[in-house]
């Protein structure tokens, strides 16, 4: 029964648009058929009223193209109040027929193939689906005929649908049936110009915005229902943890002379600063000349074993943290008009922050907008023993490293995306026995597969045991023996270290500041909109606590649009932009990319080219005996669009910066390759890059000619 009601359905519909049925639900057969029905109005007003109805109610539940010309028709035959009543019950009756005709033909196989899949869904419509409906009805994002098929497929009640479409389509009716109204009064030229219409055209292309700005007070008020609001504030904007999101946040609100604390209970600067990238940058840097006087013949030395205290080493990395402290330092920022305070932050409510202040004291302070900039830690994996190891994290070796006199002797990585390989390979080339542990079948399995086999191999040649295919099971301790057991293709294999650093991965810090008690959805990191906003549109998460990409630039990037919209929001809002994230891994060779790899591509379904540029052709890297990597290029393809470059080789991360401008604004392989670059300099790379496209896009025919061409010049 119910296919042959759907191939009446669609019978139907194709028989509309065969004989052309659809050309009468247009804007000019509108106009120029208004005269033959007014005059059957004034002969059977009824009757016209009640066979517009009619047809209104089938052209919504039968999904055809028209609707909004007949309800600018509505406004123009019948007025604007009974215009309005005719269309807002027709419009309703309409789409709930298609709806309950959606859920009778469709719902059941729907629900059967894609089960468990469509749950949340049916959970989320249960519970918020009414809210759901009026945004859809009053902001129209999707077509109207769309949502009613796809509200059919849900758990969603007749009646709920009924009353929820009357209610949030009745302002657009309003607007509508009142450009008809202007529409109708059209008689000349000089009527385009009325006020009158003028004016119902500016109501159609801001009732959008209007309708947003509706919905969005509505579920304000629903959210914040529960809490009290101060009548004043303390603070324009508070800000919640000193890393890279909660500076520049801080910064940018100072900036614009808003009253801005900044609350950190730990260091100022957050991970970057004194656990991650400027620490493990200045051992990569030891370790790399270390490795340089090892392998000086290349150069023409004299190749030398490198003596060194690890204690002085050490001491260097925490002098370059000294030494970049005051950038982030709590009397910078109060010179900046920053109120900083050090402490523990709680968020009490929508608009309180506790401070627990380091003297012990507490105090409260109320805020317009909150920016929650909390960081992240490392996941410390629930191995059993794993608490009697002594193992260190990337946050905490620095400090434990720098009270030892000697070099870790045997040393274990667990993982093997980017901490794990820095902190392997420059280990590795420092002295250390390392050996890195990984469960995937290859190191930084984000790139490539021919990046990580680069990157495995000259870390091996490093003298770093890399187990791939390898799981962690258990800790044991056998007598003065520290032994890490690892399964490999069902078989227990034991590594004895000294020393283990646990890389596998970060973790936003969501516990004990106040989320969970005010409601804020949490699900690996603070959940947020395109404008970064939490469930109240007041308090803004930024940096790893959000997510998606742990990078102190994104970071930095998010702060922007967090502070901006946490300040002006009221005014004016924007979208968070991860169109053109860049991001580097500083083994060596050096790994960096942006956009999309290749692997990416095959995921997404994205069509794409290839284009190499094997860095040993290089002058520069063969005058500096850095002769290896490559640059890889994927483009639209026969266009020279960017989709995305990884570039493995020296300096990587600095040469990656011409390709993320070219993507950031659009410009293409030609014109870099239109760009003059500076000999002999690593850069040209980028150039050749570009050449070795355009040689491959070379117009192959028109060379042709071009050879007859000159051949016959000569004679």
């Amino acid at each position: 029964m119910k296919k042959i009601i759907l191939l009446l359905i669609v019978a139907a519909v194709v028989a509309v648009f065969a004989f052309d049925l659809h050309s009468l639900l247009t804007l000019d057969s509108l106009k120029s058929s208004l005269g033959k029905f007014r005059e059957f109005q004034a002969e059977s007003p009824f009757m016209v009223a009640g066979v517009f109805f009619a047809a209104y109610v089938l052209v919504t539940a039968f999904s055809i193209p028209g609707a909004a010309v007949m309800t600018l028709a509505a406004g123009a035959l019948f007025g604007l109040l009974q215009g309005l009543i005719l269309v807002s019950f027709a419009s309703t009756i309409g789409a709930t027929l298609a709806f309950v005709g959606a859920r009778y033909l469709l719902r059941d196989s729907v629900q059967a193939k894609f089960g468990n899949r469509l749950k949340a869904i049916n959970e989320g419509v249960e519970k918020e689906g009414a809210f759901y409906l009026f945004t859809l009805r009053l902001v129209p994002v999707f077509p109207f005929f769309l949502i009613n098929l796809l509200m059919g497929l849900t758990s969603m009640k007749a009646f709920t649908f009924f009353w929820v479409s009357q209610l949030g389509m009745f302002a657009g009716t309003v607007v509508y049936v009142n450009a008809g109204t202007e529409l109708a009064k059209i008689d000349s030229l000089s009527g385009i110009l009325s006020p009158g219409l003028i004016l119902s055209f500016v109501l159609l292309g801001i009732f959008p915005l209007i309708a947003k700005k509706v919905t969005d007070k509505i579920k304000a008020r629903k959210v914040y229902a529960q809490w009290n609001k101060p009548a004043k504030f303390d603070r324009n904007m508070v800000v919640i943890g000193a890393g890279a999101a909660g500076l520049v946040s801080s910064y940018i609100a100072s900036a614009v002379k808003a009253k801005v604390t900044l609350i950190e209970a730990h260091k100022m600067g957050g991970d970057c600063l004194n656990f991650g990238c400027v620490p493990s940058k200045a051992l990569i840097k030891s370790a790399k000349l270390a490795h340089q006087m090892r392998h000086a013949a290349k150069y023409g030395l004299h190749a030398t074993t490198p003596g060194f205290s690890f204690k002085v080493v050490m001491a260097r990395v925490h002098s370059i943290i000294k030494a970049i402290e005051p950038h982030d330092s709590v009397e910078r920022y109060t010179g900046l008009g920053v109120d900083v305070i050090q402490g523990y932050a709680k968020i009490i409510d929508p608009w309180t922050v506790e401070v627990k202040h380091t003297s012990g004291e507490t105090s409260r302070l109320t805020t317009r907008s909150i920016v929650i900039a909390a960081g992240a830690e490392p996941v410390v994996p629930p191995l059993p023993g794993i608490e009697t190891s002594g193992y260190l994290t990337s946050d905490t070796l620095w400090d434990e490293f720098a009270k030892r006199e000697e070099l870790p002797k045997r040393l274990v990585v667990l993982g093997g995306g980017p901490i794990g390989c820095e902190l392997s390979q420059a280990f590795a080339r420092l002295g250390s026995r390392v050996t890195q542990v990984e469960l995937a079948d290859r190191i930084m399995v984000r790139e490539d597969p021919e990046i990580s086999a680069m990157a495995m191999e000259s870390m091996r040649a490093d003298g770093v045991n890399i187990l791939t295919g390898h799981k962690a099971v258990r800790f044991e301790r056998r007598g003065e023996q520290k032994i890490l057991v690892t399964e490999h293709q069902g078989s227990n294999v034991e590594i004895e270290f000294d020393d283990i650093i646990c890389a596998v991965g970060r973790k936003a810090r969501l516990k004990g500041y106040g989320l969970e008690e005010i409601g804020v959805e949490t699900n690996r990191t603070v959940i947020t909109n395109e404008y970064l906003e939490t469930l109240y549109p007041n308090i803004f998460a930024a940096g790893d606590v959000a997510g998606p990409y742990q990078f102190t630039h994104v970071a930095a990037h998010q702060a922007w649009y967090a502070s901006v919209n946490a300040l002006f929001g009221h005014l004016k809002k924007f979208k968070v932009d991860y169109s053109v994230i860049p991001w580097a891994t500083f083994t060596d060779p050096e790994v960096a990319r942006v956009g999309l790899n290749e692997q990416d591509a095959k995921e997404q379904g994205i069509a794409y080219e290839v284009t190499r540029y094997g860095i040993d052709d290089l002058d520069r890297a063969i005058a500096d005996s850095d002769a290896h990597g490559v640059v890889k290029v994927l483009t639209v393809p026969g266009k020279d669009k960017i989709l995305g470059v990884t570039i493995a080789g020296v300096h990587a991360g600095d040469l990656l910066a011409e390709f993320v401008l070219a993507m950031k604004h659009g410009l293409g392989l030609n014109k870099i390759l239109g760009t003059i670059h500076t000999y002999p300099t690593l850069a040209e790379a980028n150039k050749y890059a570009a050449g070795e496209w355009k040689r491959a896009h070379a117009p192959q025919k028109l060379l042709v000619w071009l050879g007859k061409y000159h051949a016959w010049r000569l004679g």
